[in-house]
Order: structure tokens, then sequence, then C-alpha cells
């Protein structure tokens, strides 16, 4: 722990260890103690590691080591008694994995529920009656005193509103972490988590054989999803969970449910029990249940999203199954209670609801797409989590970025925390807890940072996407001039810190959200202000050194992916020197207005027409320098202000299936002089692509002779989705970026 922590603790504790009043008493003093550790004669595992624990802290804090004696062996000493001994206070009975704590005739007591509800407890005392602190998944903050002062007439109990918490982010990669805060892993209490169906019946084995075991959409089986009518399928899945069941037995849930997309099954048993259900979650329903009806005392979840997000009009969930609704398709500027977006997750909510007793909600709290992006929807963890309880939610996973850093991932994991045990707990005194203890001197000017990004959502109006992009929000919260200010904050939170290293390098990972927004953006920008490019088009000396730096910090802190799927610091500084590298085209063209005649996509073409004549080229992110056009030809005229002798036009089109973005079916070139008369200046007819998932900037070169002041391109939308990637409601999508003449 760093020596002003440990400096401030111990001036905190030094100046309250005067005489005990009343019922307080000292557990160490002066380096000594008479006390024990006492245990239930037949202590389960979870007591005997709370009282190792307690031991453990004892010992690195005033460097007594208490002796842990079972109960029959205890001679009527000063204890502290952990467990359910018979010597005890509190409550009969403790909720769930709930813990209490409480003193009385300077004794000291510490008991849990079910599960780890005893070593909850002793970390509940350790941090709030003994100093010590752990904010994330490094040690924990110990301090080193003489004398452990207990305050008296201590009687708190705390039994968590939610019976499965998880915030998903890094510290939950580190058990003492959980355990101290009271959170869960699914890895921990699932046998089979998440989208599953694949795992049951995985096509690779089965498919070939028997495609009647899989999806029929549009007429065709496919390997999208299982057929859940089939019996087939149903006799796999049952054969499946008892090996699985035998060999884990402990596992507390086991989920049977669709993989992530579209593609439910079509068949005439199928579409018979969705008709039924009002929908493809009634052949889900009546699948899980049968499955759970052939093990009772096992607990099933299957997954309410996308298309079965819905509740099924007939069929109830058995007793042992339990629903995880997501809460996907909602924005987070504002409270799900209230927001519009989450208008369809409010009304299967209360579907649900009134449905089952077990429901589990898949939140999200991170930018998928850009962990590193500054994602402030800091000040609606708590109503949204107020809003579950309310609606008798027993569960929440709240997925963040996993386990890689992300924005504010250490302060998001801390609060969830708390709020997962109890939504209404005095949210300024939990984030003021956190602030000060993990950034010390530094915690206000922090605040007010993450303060100032809450208040420009608001006051801009901006848009909380967790599939958005930092170029998306160059006009409101994450403009340059309001980063410059973010910035600034950040500047006094460094000055407040000096020179004490741990509180520096905290503030440091903090400005490393800021410095990843202003080198996405500087792709947008190109060769204007903000860019990495310098006005004539050549690098800015100073952005090699600025992206060394900062895939080096990413690497420092633990930075392993900077999106869902999406590159490493290394691959993502292998980017940037693809960036670098890249030739500076002085088209003919150049900043010329185009004119369209079907719209672009405007939440992914952040520039408009400008994107197919502002000089810089696509990569493999569609986010950046791509018109996106959805369903329509791309049908874009270019002025290039007066005639010009033409002997080249190039262009590049984006293929990126996972996106539903394919290449034109065919692309016309036409030349004009006048803008009204065109002619053919050269076509290419493209094949419809092979199944393939991978990203594939294609590049098209068409030789013209002559002069034209008119450029028109004419790129033809393919009329459906290819059948491997066939998916009801979506439509292929056009990306073109520069539109080159020379």
């Amino acid at each position: 722990m760093n020596s002003l922590l440990l400096m401030i603790t111990t001036l905190l504790y030094s100046a309250c260890q005067t005489a005990p009043a009343g019922d307080d008493f000292f557990l160490v003093q002066q380096g000594r103690s008479a006390y024990v550790i006492v245990t239930p004669a037949d202590a389960t595992k979870a007591e005997t590691k709370a009282a190792t624990i307690f031991q453990d802290y004892v010992q690195r804090i005033s460097g007594v080591k208490l002796v842990i004696l079972p109960e029959g062996q205890y001679k009527d000493q000063p204890a502290v008694f952990i467990g359910n001994t018979t010597h005890t206070m509190g409550p009969d009975r403790i909720k769930d994995d709930g813990f209490f704590s409480g003193s009385k005739n300077k004794q000291l007591y510490i008991r849990g529920g079910s599960g780890q509800g005893v070593i909850y407890g002793v970390y509940h005392v350790l941090q709030t009656y003994m100093g010590c602190r752990k904010d994330d998944k490094g040690p924990a903050a110990v301090p080193t005193l003489k004398d452990i002062r207990i305050g008296g007439a201590l009687s708190v109990l705390r039994e968590p509103a939610f019976i499965y918490r998880e915030s998903y982010y890094p510290a939950s990669t580190d058990p003492e972490y959980l355990a101290w805060h009271g959170l869960h892993r699914f890895e921990d209490l699932w046998g089979l988590w998440g989208h599953s169906f694949f795992k049951l019946l995985p096509p690779a084995d089965y498919f070939k054989a028997h495609p009647e075991y899989y999806s029929l959409v549009n007429g065709k089986r496919q390997p999208l999803q299982l057929c859940l009518s089939n019996e087939n399928v149903y006799a796999l899945t049952v054969a499946w969970f008892k090996k699985a069941i035998a060999g884990n037995p402990d596992a507390m849930y086991w989920s049977v449910s669709p993989q992530d997309g579209g593609g439910a099954c079509t068949c005439d048993l199928c579409r018979k029990a969705d008709a039924e259900e009002g929908g493809p979650q009634g052949s889900l329903i009546r699948f899980v249940n049968r499955v759970a009806a052939q093990f009772p005392g096992q607990r099933f979840t299957t997954l309410a999203y996308g298309y079965t997000a819905k509740a099924p009009l007939k069929t109830k969930p058995a007793g042992n199954v339990y629903i995880m609704l997501s809460t996907i398709d909602a924005f987070r500027q504002e409270p799900l209670s209230q927001a519009p977006s989450a208008a369809a997750f409010r009304k299967n909510l209360g579907d649900w609801e009134a449905t089952t007793g077990n429901l589990f909600i898949w939140d999200y709290t991170t930018q998928f797409t850009n962990y590193l992006a500054p994602f402030p929807d800091y000040q609606q963890l708590q109503p949204n989590l107020q809003y579950f309880a309310r609606h008798h939610v027993k569960g929440v996973f709240s997925q963040g970025s996993g386990e890689t850093y992300g924005d504010m991932a250490a302060y998001n994991s801390y609060v969830q925390a708390a709020l997962l045990w109890q939504p209404d707990a005095d949210i300024k005194m939990v984030n003021d807890g956190f602030l000060k203890g993990y950034y010390g001197p530094a915690a206000p000017f922090v605040g007010q940072y993450m303060d100032a990004l809450s208040a420009a959502v608001k006051s801009t109006r901006s848009t909380l996407d967790i599939y958005g992009n930092p170029i998306y929000n160059i006009r409101d919260y994450l403009s340059p001039v309001l980063i410059d200010q973010y910035s600034t904050l950040l500047d006094k939170a460094e000055a407040a810190a000096g020179n004490n290293n741990t509180f520096l390098q905290r503030v440091y990972e903090t400005r490393l959200f800021l410095e990843y927004v202003v080198l996405q953006q500087s792709r947008f920008y190109g060769n204007e202000k903000y860019g990495y490019l310098q006005p004539d088009g050549s690098v800015n000396p100073k952005w090699p050194v600025r992206v060394k730096r900062f895939t080096d910090q990413c690497k420092a802190v633990g930075v392993q992916e900077l999106s869902e799927g999406g590159l490493s610091p290394d691959a993502y500084a292998q980017e940037w020197q693809e960036l670098f590298s890249r030739e500076w085209i002085n088209s003919l063209a150049l900043h010329a207005p185009v004119t369209l005649v079907n719209a672009y996509t405007p939440e992914y073409s952040p520039k408009k027409e400008a994107t197919l004549t502002d000089g810089l080229t696509g990569g493999n992110d569609f986010s950046y320098n791509w018109l996106f056009t959805y369903g329509k030809d791309m049908v874009a005229t270019i002025d290039m202000g007066s005639s010009k002798a033409i002997r080249q036009v190039q262009l590049n089109f984006l293929q990126d299936a996972r996106h539903y973005i394919f290449n034109p079916a065919r692309v016309l070139i036409e030349t004009s002089a006048d803008g009204t008369t065109f002619k053919s200046a050269g076509v290419k007819e493209i094949p419809a692509p092979e199944e393939d998932y991978a990203i594939h900037i294609n590049h098209y070169t068409f030789p013209v002779a002559g002069t034209a002041r008119y450029i028109r391109v004419s790129a033809q939308c393919p009329a459906t989705l290819p059948e491997w990637r066939l998916v009801e409601g979506k439509k292929p999508a056009l990306c073109c970026d520069e539109v080159s003449v020379q």
C-alpha cells in the first residue's frame, strides 16, 4: 500500500485510540491481544476460511497472530466468534448469503447465511472497522497499527437484494476481490453458461448427418439454431445434461439458450408452438421446461434476448427455470425506467414478472465497440438497479469490459457491487468512499471529471450507445472543446496526487480514456485540425510517439483488447503504422461536393457525403471513413468544379459479413461535362460472395480517357443477403470510401 494512504489511515486510527467508551474495546492494544478466534466445533469450509482470513489480516495490521480455537476448546476468554457458534448474537436466520456482525460485552460476532456469507462478513468488518481496503484486483491496502479498536454496540445485518450479483470487469478475475465485495462469477455458478445451443449439439458433430436437428429457415435447414420440436434434439440434450451434472454436481445453474443471432426454426411443429405463444419464445420455453422436468433438483436458465425477448402468451416457465432478460436495445444516457429506447424492455420486464418469480437481468455498462471510450452512464447505475429490485428481479449480470481494462472499470465494479447488495444505499457515500480510497487527494478532481462528462451528456443530448463510437460524439459530449475541459480537470488531479506513485498512476490510467478518444477522432479529422495528418497530408511527427506511449500504457494497465473481440494494443499499434505508411493521394476530386440519390445511414456516416472526397481511405472498422448505405444503391455525383483531364477513377468497398456489409453487385462509372448528360466510362460486374466472415477491403480501378467536370458512381446494392447470411429483417449494406480521381 502506498505510504500516503497508510499515513492518512494511521492518523485517523491514532486519533481514535483513546480509552474505550461504553462497549468499545481494543482487539489489539500496543501490539498485544488477549483475544482468540472461535469457530463452531464442526465448522464449515466457509467458516474455517473466514477465521483464517480474519487471523491473517489482524496479523498484517498489528503483527499479532490470534489463535483459532474450535468452540469445544473455548475457555471464556475475550473472543471473536466467527460462524454459527453457540455463543451468538443477532437474528436467528440470515437470508441467502447475507451476514451479521455485532459486538456485546466486548466480544465480536461475525455470522453468515448460506454460501460465503460469513466470509463476506469478515471482509465487511475488515474494511468498515479496521481500515483495510481492496478497490481493484491488486493487493489489499492494509494499515500498520499497534492498536485495533472496535467501536461498541455493533449490530449490522446485510442481506443482499439479489441472489446473483455479477459485475464483469477485470477485478472480477480476483477471487479475493469477489469475496470482499460479495460478488459472483458465472464460471463459479453455471455448469453451462450463456448462448448454449451449439455447446449441447455442435453443428460440426451433427449437422452433416442430421440437418433436421437444426433450424429450418427460408425453407432450408441451416446451422443457425436448434429445431426444438425434434425429439432427438430433446433426447440428446437430456443425455448431455445427465453426464454434465454428474461431472459437476456443485453447479447452481445450467443454461439452455439460443445462439447469439437470429434463425429461429420455422418447421411446422416449431411454428405451431410459436403461433400459440406469440413468438419463438414459445417453442423455447416449452423445450426448456421439458428438459428441466428431467432434473427437478437443478436450476436451468434461458435467455430472453433478441427473438426470444418477449414473454410467452400461455406457457409459464417451470419452477426450476430462470429467465435472464437482456437490456441490450436500450441507450444508456437515461435510466431504463424512463428511456424511450427501453420501452420494449420495460414491457417485456412487466410481462415476464407476471409470468415467473425467477427473473434475472443481463445488463450492459460499457461500450463494446470501444472499451476505452468514456461511457458516462455512472448516474444510471443506481436507478437501474433500484428499478430491477422493484420488479422482483433476483439476479443481475452487469456486463462491463470483462477481463480487459475499460472506462472507469474499478469505479463501476465497486459501485455496482455496493448497489447489488443495497440498491438504496447512500450513493454519495459510496462514490466518495471509492474515490477517496482509490485516488487519495486527487479524488475531488476525478469526481469533477466524471460529473462533467455526465453533465455534458445531458446538456448536449448525447446518445450513449453500447455499440457507439467516439467519432459519433464529436459534436456533443466528446467534442474537442469539452475534451480539453475534461483534460484540465485531470491535470488538476495529477497535481493533487503529487509524487504519490499509486495515486498518480491511477490518474494516468483514467486519462487513457481521453487519449483514446483523441487518437480515434484524429482518424476522422485527417489533415484538418485535430487530425493525425498535417495540412499537406504528411503524418504529424508527434503522432507515432503519441501512439506508442498510449499502447505502452495500455499494456501496462492490462488492456487485452480495445473492443469486444477486437484489437490488442500491439495490433492497434500495427494498425496505426499502416495508417502512417499510406500514401496521401492528391485526388482531382479532393473536397469536391457530392450529391447522393439515396440517403446514407447517418449514424454510421458522420462525415456525410464528404466521406467520398475527404482524402481519407477506410480501414477494417466501418465506423471510420466509409459512406454507409443501407439496403439501397449508392449513386453519388461528384462535382470537381471545372473540366479536368482524367485518366482513372479508383474506389474501394468494404466486405464485413458479420455486419451485413457486402460488395455491390455492379459498379458503373460515368462522366459528364454539364451534370445532365452522362456517358459510361467503365462498368464492373461483381459476383456474389462465397461464405466468408473475414473483413475485406476490395479495390476497383476504372481507366478513363478524356475530360469531365462530373463523375457519377452507381454501386448496385445486392437484392438480398447471400443465403449463408440470410437473416429475417436484415438487408445488405454498402460501404464505399474515397473516390479518387487521377
